[in-house]
């Protein structure tokens, strides 16, 4: 469950300005299985042996352990990156080293979660079924593979986001691999080696924090890097509105990016609307289908800790509207709107600095806070009309969908809720997500909550077309246990209305040794107002952990068992990831 990706807000507010390094050539990449790297004046060597490059397609999976993607440096390396280099490997062996297994990168990175190549456009083979038409464009999905080997803690969602993205043209498919060009990307990519910390696995504990906060204002006072010209990983999603495709994270300003003709995934740069963001913005903007709008907003450890905002159809941002009445730092990962309001999420996942100092991190659950759920017109000018209401116990980092009724006064959303918040960042495989019905009612306050499955399910996605709007059909990804995926089920969320009993109506599992990640739902006739809800494909990654291979699904939405309409052999491993899009042809062509 990627959740967290990126919460590196407070950083990208540092108010100092630095001239940008520039950038050489794309340099080659090599896959290494290592323990530690030293960097010289002209090579890379290691402890050990590194072990011959994996071919395209391995026979058998990847051992277990950590595999990382590394690069020859420049030719010449600085004297002040050798020297921070050292300071850094210092901290990592004697300060902070990972010795919990969810920040050891042996862990962390073993299996398919270890990283990859870039892949250029490379033609794939379908190898059961056809692909619909309906598909022509581009499924496209981010996810974390970091650049260069971890020297020290490092957390799942930490890593550089790529994006693979699977082209569909008239029944044939090509795969291409490629990174968001960030600007941390780029910095440290012209250095040869990690510059910017990671911050789920870097700050915890006020010495190590000290340290890496003291190294990274060095590297930014040499000219290493800028600050201020963004330190995020655009790891997490994408989303496409404005006329413009974009890869987020939470922690910076989302980065433009297009799929070309070949298939071939394109950055064209960092977006910040013409000046009017200048800070970060959540990785789940949601988007009207109706009006064409794009709502969003993001959280930080300083006041106002939310701010909301929309960009209207045209891709111009409209101003924000801050949040003063959240009295502290909370995780706000995603939230839902309907046709009139927009409704957030306060959690007990937070951020306090101040923890530090007893050596804990710098976000963290609060066993004694209350959750609650605010309320605002979506089109409020301020928080004026802001509304909170406490529901004990409800936790959640994604939100479904939410819709109203009753004339507008009542409110309902559909969420999976964490029912073990305290195991949220240090053990996933103990995340408990249960998809819940929220109702609110807005005359009373009075606040019901009904679940309406007890499978641990979460990345639940809806038909596009039905953002805002009531909703029958959910499709989510079954943990088993998460970040690791064995399937997706179909919910009937109307199940509930009658009898209450489970809502699960549909699934598909992948079977032994084979895992997936979020499903994403394509209508078969978009821009037909008359069609099915569910009238269409459920489609997904898939690896094969047993023979190394990886698929692309297409799944009939309609049937119980979501039978397989179409699979496509790639011709490289996908890692897990986080949350994929699906484009079409005539929107691609207009990018």
């Amino acid at each position: 469950m990627e959740a967290f990706s990126s919460s590196s807000s407070f950083l990208s507010t540092l108010p100092i300005s630095f001239p940008k390094n520039r950038t050489p050539s794309p340099p080659n990449l090599t896959i290494l299985n290592v323990s530690s790297v030293r960097i010289e004046e002209k090579t890379v060597t290691t402890t050990r042996k590194p072990t011959p490059q994996p071919p395209e397609q391995p026979p058998a999976p990847p051992p277990r352990k950590a595999a990382a993607v590394s690069r020859r440096p420049p030719a010449e390396v600085s004297l002040p990156t050798l020297i921070f280099n050292g300071f850094d490997e210092f901290i990592n062996t004697f300060i902070d080293p990972p010795l919990r297994p969810s920040v050891d990168p042996r862990h962390v990175l073993s299996a398919n979660f270890a990283p990859v190549d870039e892949l250029p456009p490379a033609e794939c083979e379908v190898v059961e079924g056809a692909l619909p038409s309906c598909l022509d464009g581009a499924y496209i999905r981010n996810g974390p593979n970091p650049q260069y080997l971890p020297r020290g803690p490092y957390h799942l969602f930490d890593g550089d986001g790529m994006l693979h993205a699977v082209r569909i043209s008239q029944g044939r498919a090509t795969l291409c691999s490629r990174y968001v060009k960030t600007y941390k990307y780029e910095v440290e990519r012209s250095i040869g080696s990690p510059v910017i910390p990671n911050v789920f696995s870097g700050f915890s504990g006020l010495t190590a924090s000290a340290a890496r906060g003291a190294l990274t204002a060095a590297r930014a006072l040499s000219g290493q890097f800028n600050p201020g010209n963004g330190i995020g990983l655009a790891n997490t999603s994408l989303a496409h509105f404005g006329g413009k495709l974009f890869a987020l994270g939470e922690s910076d300003l989302p980065y433009a990016v297009k799929i070309a003709a070949d298939g071939d995934v394109i950055t064209l740069g960092r977006h910040d609307f013409d000046g009017k963001l200048i800070m970060s913005m959540t990785a789940h903007p949601k988007i009207d289908p109706e009006t064409g709008e794009a709502f969003a907003f993001r959280y930080g450890p300083m006041p106002p800790f939310l701010t909301f905002f929309r960009v209207n159809s045209d891709g111009v941002k409209q101003p924000d509207v801050p949040i003063f009445s959240m009295p502290q730092p909370a995780f706000m990962h995603d939230f839902a709107i309907t046709k009139n309001y927009a409704i957030f999420s306060d959690i007990q996942i937070g951020m306090n600095p101040l923890d530090l100092l007893n050596g804990g991190s710098p976000v963290g659950a609060s066993p004694g806070k209350v959750p609650r759920v605010g309320v605002i017109p979506r089109y409020a000018k301020d928080e004026s009309e802001m509304r909170w209401f406490e529901v004990p116990g409800f936790n959640i980092v994604h939100a479904i969908n939410a819709w109203e009724e009753d004339d507008g006064n009542t409110i309902v959303m559909v969420a999976p809720n964490i029912l073990s918040v305290e195991h949220t960042l240090e053990r996933l495989d103990l995340v408990h997500a249960s998809v819940e019905k929220l109702t609110i009612d807005l005359k009373t306050g009075v606040v019901f909550r009904q679940p309406l499955s007890t499978r641990n399910l979460d990345f639940g996605v809806i038909n596009p077309a039905y953002i805002a709007k009531k909703n029958k059909y959910v499709y989510a990804a079954a943990g088993d246990p998460m970040p690791k995926v064995s399937g997706v089920v179909k919910l009937d969320v109307s199940v509930s209305e009658a009898d209450r009993r489970d809502c699960i109506v549909g699934s598909r599992m992948y079977g032994p040794g084979c895992f997936g990640g979020e499903p994403f739902f394509v209508a078969r006739e978009p821009d037909n107002p008359e069609a099915a809800e569910d009238d269409g494909y459920v489609v997904s990654y898939v690896h094969d952990e047993k023979s190394g291979e990886s698929k692309f699904l297409v799944m009939d939405a309609q049937t119980p068992n979501l039978d397989i309409v179409a699979a496509v052999r790639l011709p490289a491993r996908v890692p897990y990831g986080f949350h994929g899009l699906f484009v079409k042809e005539s929107d691609l062509n207009n990018l």
